[in-house]
């Protein structure tokens, strides 16, 4: 009977061996692939001041949307897809309503093994990387658009409610890598190559590894 019983505590242990890791495995696939999506407020930042039109301090909405895929434990790259729209602070400056393109690919850290103090549904999160902002200003002056490259940063505060679902805001500035020089606003009106500060709220979605999850 000896043999049997330790055939049979061989097989528990091997199935619970298998359990624990096909648990972590999920776990860890959780953080593969996540879809982010957020709204917020923005502030467009001219380089130069263009004389007689001047930006809200805060403009509404900013809408971010992006795909974040994570290769190792610490470090991932997202693609994110961003949407602004700011018009003219209406005590000082001539009518105008600006659209806010950008596009970028960046890289991702994840603070977690650095700053273990935090409680556990807390995170932190850094972002970084190049990209491409397209402006379009609406009504009269819509053929003076711009597309110049960028480059931004940004930090996100992330709160887990599951396993598979986080709630975060983020902080990032866009830097314009683009040339000074603008449309002649004496003949050619409201034209824009600058910066962006962005303030977003959203949620982060996990689309892989959710067999597992709470």
């Amino acid at each position: 009977m000896r043999p049997y019983f330790k055939i049979q505590n061989l097989s528990w242990l091997l199935f619970l061996t298998l359990m624990t890791t096909s648990l972590s495995s999920a776990q860890k696939d959780v953080e593969k692939w996540k879809l982010q999506l957020a709204l917020g407020i923005n502030n467009t930042i001219d380089q130069e001041e263009t004389v007689g039109f001047f930006s809200k301090q805060i403009n509404f909405p900013t809408i971010n949307l992006g795909v974040q895929y994570m290769f190792a434990r610490n470090w991932g790259v997202k693609l994110d897809l961003g949407y602004n729209r700011s018009s003219e602070a209406t005590d000082r400056s001539l009518p105008y309503k600006l659209n806010y393109t950008r596009v970028n690919v960046q890289g991702v850290y994840d603070f977690k093994d650095l700053l273990t103090f935090l409680p556990p549904p807390i995170g932190i999160v850094a972002h970084a990387g190049p990209g491409l902002s397209m402006t379009k200003p609406l009504g009269s002056y819509a053929n003076n658009t711009y597309t110049y490259p960028n480059v931004m940063a940004g930090v996100e505060v992330h709160y887990r409610l599951t396993e598979s679902l986080s709630i975060y805001v983020d902080g990032s500035y866009v830097y314009a890598l683009s040339k000074k020089n603008k449309y002649n606003v004496a003949t050619d009106g409201f034209s824009f190559n600058g910066d962006l500060a962005y303030v977003a709220f959203g949620a982060s979605i996990s689309l892989s590894g959710c067999h597992y999850c709470n």
